[in-house]
């Protein structure tokens, strides 16, 4: 279970205050993925980065019941001066997992040859891609954060593979999806939200979720 009480958080812009989460109160319960729509520059970003706990609220509350993945996609983990085999292995131990399991899983997934053993700081925007994504779906957790669906490269191969793996995964975990457009959520989440001026309006299904963002948009 993620569940937050009473949660404000904002940001100074430098001309005005802009409110993310205004005394903000909900759970995530397992078993129940949540889909939440929010239109771009309202915080989707920073909503995930405090479920993830890389981000602490200015007020209020979080609970983490259950392991809460990082987002999908986040890199700021990385040590970009070591090798794709030292940060997974580093990783790995940090999550009491097998080192080796975690590595031979994401030479797999990765698929970028003899480049998994040179620094993650000399790969491509895509290849740092490839192989965070393959790093989360490696490591076992509870609830999946994702913000704005899954990540697209221009390899098929790991396209196919990444996704297969996540929607089998799926099945017996929880996920949580920010995204501006409805049919993103559609994919994944059974509940529904819209974040909308600081607050997070829970919904039972995806309809009533979208028929709220689309009369304010």
């Amino acid at each position: 279970m993620l569940e937050f009480s009473n949660v404000s958080k904002s940001f100074w812009t430098g001309t005005q205050r802009k409110i993310i989460l205004d005394r903000a109160s909900f759970r995530v319960d397992l078993g129940r993925s949540l889909g939440i729509l929010a239109p771009n520059g309202t915080g989707k970003t920073t909503l995930i980065n405090l479920m993830a706990g890389l981000e602490k609220p200015d007020e209020g509350r979080i609970d983490r019941r259950a392991r809460v993945s990082f987002p999908l996609g986040f890199m700021g983990g990385l040590v970009p001066r070591h090798t794709a085999r030292e940060n997974c292995r580093y990783i790995a131990r940090l999550y009491s997992m097998d080192p080796d399991y975690v590595e031979a899983f994401c030479r797999w997934i990765c698929g970028i040859a003899e480049y998994f053993d040179r620094p993650v700081g000399v790969y491509s925007q895509g290849m740092r891609a490839r192989f965070s994504f393959a790093l989360m779906l490696a490591l076992d957790f509870d609830i999946y954060l994702i913000d704005e669906g899954m990540p697209q490269t221009t390899d098929a191969g790991f396209n196919r593979r990444a996704s297969q793996i996540l929607r089998e995964r799926l099945e017996s975990t929880t996920v949580v999806i920010v995204s501006h457009q409805a049919k993103v959520l559609e994919r994944y989440a059974r509940s529904a939200a819209v974040l909308r001026f600081g607050r997070l309006h829970l919904f039972d299904s995806l309809a009533e979720d979208k028929a709220l963002y689309d009369y304010d948009a």
